[in-house]
């Protein structure tokens, strides 16, 4: 059985047990999140498909981690006008394991 639910503007192909990375969601290390923007449930049996989302359905979810992804260095320059610039950028991030998916 797995769900393909939204958040951060991205989708996500999830079961129950996988961890999986997701745009900064507020909450402790600990907390339970619940992600009720479930866009289809598969199961051995049958296919639920939502328009665009499925009522009732959710994935609820536990925060692993809080961090921020590796640095990522923009640097930006003009030939031969000696126009140099240099930044870094950390992505912050929530780490989800998921607990369970549960269908209308």
């Amino acid at each position: 059985m797995y769900a393909i639910v939204e958040t951060g503007a991205k989708q996500y192909r999830v079961e129950v047990g996988t961890e999986f990375s997701v745009e900064k969601l507020q909450g402790e290390v600990g907390d339970t999140v619940s992600l009720d923007k479930v866009l289809l449930i598969k199961t051995e049996d049958e296919t639920l498909v939502g328009t665009p989302y499925l009522e009732g359905a959710a994935v609820k979810a536990s925060i692993v981690e809080q961090g921020k992804a590796p640095k990522v260095i923009i640097f930006k320059y003009l030939a031969k006008k000696d126009s140099r610039k240099k930044k870094g950028h950390r992505q912050p991030f929530t780490l989800l394991r998921v607990e369970a998916i549960e269908q209308v």
